[in-house]
C-alpha cells in the first residue's frame, strides 16, 4: 500500500548534474529547472547565502569572506557537503506540497563516463542527503542520445560526442550499452581558460573567466569565419595596473582554442580508429553526435566532418540533452532500466 502512494505521488525527477550547469527534469512535467552549478558560502560563518543564478550573480564580486564555488569539478564532486545542500535545494524547489507528506522523490542523475566507484558512491550519497528516495545513475552520453532519440537499444552503432562544461566524452553505444568510451577533461571551462591565458600573454591582459566565457560565446569559432567579427576584452593591464579595453578578432580566439578544441578533435579520431568494424559502419551512415553546450562553438562541427570523414550533426538543444533523456528514463524505468549505469568498468579521465 505504501508502495502504491509513493507511486502515484511520488514527484521523481533526473538530473543532469554537470559542472557548469544543473538541470531538473521532473517527471510529467520537463525541466523545471536551469541554472548554473554555484554556491556562494560565507566562510567566517559556513553558511550558504546563495544557489544557482543568484550565487553566479557573485562571482567575481564579493568581499573576501564571500565565496562563490562550483563543487563539481571536471564532473565530479570536490566538495561533497555543498553538492549536498545543491541538490536539496533544487530537489525542494521542485517538490508541490499538496499534501501534508510528500513522498520523497525517486532520482536519476547523469554523471560523466569513467568516474570511479568511488566517485559514483559520493553522488548516491549527496543525493540520498538531500531526500531523494531512491538514486539512479547513467552516463551523460548515454542520456544525451536518449535525448536525441537515437536508437540506443538496437544493435547498431552510434558515436556520441557531450562537451560539457567540465569533461568532453566521446562514446560508442549498441545494445542499449557503451561499447567504447574515452573522456578528456578538456571541455568549455578549459576553453574559458585559454581565453584568460590568451589575453595574458598577448595583451599582458587580466580578464575575469565569465569575460572568457562571453568572447567564447560571442566570436569563438574553430574554423574562418564569412565575416571577421570583433569583441572589446575588458580587463586590467598587468604592467600599468590601469583598467583597459582591447578589441579582439574571431581569428585571435581561434588561436587562442586551438590547442584544447585539437585535443577533442584527437580524442574523437581516436576513437573511431577503436571501434569496432561492423559499428563503425553504422557509423558512417549515422554520423556523428555532438551534444553538451560545447558543441555549439562555431564550426565544431564542420571540423570534426573534415578530421574523421563522418557526417557530423549537432543534435536538437544539445544544452538540455542530457536532462531530456535521463527525463525520458525515468518516464520508462521498466523499460529502459538496462541503460543505467552499472558496475564502472571504463577508463578513468585523463
Amino acid at each position: 500500500m505504501l508502495n502504491k502512494f509513493f507511486s502515484l505521488f511520488s514527484q521523481d525527477i533526473a538530473i543532469d548534474l554537470g559542472t557548469a550547469t544543473t538541470l531538473v527534469y521532473v517527471r510529467g512535467r520537463g525541466i523545471v529547472i536551469f541554472e548554473p552549478s554555484v554556491v556562494a558560502i560565507n566562510q567566517k560563518t559556513g553558511q550558504i547565502l546563495a544557489i544557482g543564478s543568484e550565487a553566479k550573480k557573485m562571482v567575481g564580486r564579493t568581499p573576501a569572506h564571500i565565496v562563490a564555488t562550483r563543487p563539481l569539478v571536471k564532473g565530479v564532486i570536490s566538495d561533497f557537503e555543498v553538492t549536498e545542500q545543491m541538490l536539496k535545494y533544487f530537489i525542494e524547489k521542485v517538490q508541490s506540497r499538496k499534501f501534508l507528506i510528500t513522498p520523497r522523490p525517486r532520482v536519476i542523475i547523469g554523471v560523466p563516463c569513467g568516474v570511479t566507484e568511488v566517485e559514483k558512491k559520493s553522488v548516491r550519497d549527496a543525493a540520498l542527503s538531500a531526500g531523494s528516495r531512491e538514486v539512479y545513475l547513467i552516463e551523460q552520453p548515454m542520456a544525451a542520445a536518449i535525448g536525441a532519440r537515437l536508437p540506443v537499444q538496437d544493435a547498431g552503432g552510434n558515436l556520441i560526442v557531450d562537451i560539457g562544461g567540465g569533461t568532453a566524452q566521446v562514446v560508442v553505444i549498441s545494445l542499449g550499452g557503451i561499447v567504447l568510451a574515452k573522456s578528456l577533461r578538456i571541455a568549455g571551462d578549459k576553453l574559458n581558460e585559454d581565453i584568460v591565458s590568451f589575453a595574458q600573454e598577448e595583451y599582458k591582459l587580466l580578464i575575469g573567466e565569465r569575460t572568457a566565457e562571453e568572447i567564447k560565446i560571442g566570436i569563438g569559432s574553430v574554423i574562418p569565419m564569412k565575416e571577421r567579427k570583433y569583441l572589446p576584452m575588458r580587463g586590467r593591464n598587468l604592467i600599468t595596473g590601469l583598467p583597459e579595453e582591447i578589441l579582439v578578432s574571431d581569428e585571435d580566439i581561434r588561436r587562442a582554442l586551438e590547442k584544447s578544441v585539437r585535443q577533442i578533435v584527437n580524442t574523437i579520431k581516436s576513437a573511431v580508429e577503436e571501434t569496432p568494424p561492423e559499428l563503425l559502419s553504422d557509423i558512417m551512415r549515422n554520423g556523428i553526435f555532438l551534444t553538451g553546450g560545447g558543441s555549439l562553438l562555431s564550426g565544431l562541427d564542420v571540423l570534426i566532418a573534415k578530421e574523421t570523414k563522418i557526417p557530423t550533426h549537432i543534435i536538437e538543444d544539445p544544452v538540455t540533452a542530457v536532462a531530456r533523456g535521463a527525463g525520458l528514463v525515468l518516464e520508462n524505468l521498466d523499460g529502459l532500466s538496462d541503460v543505467l549505469s552499472q558496475t564502472d568498468e571504463l577508463e578513468p579521465p585523463k
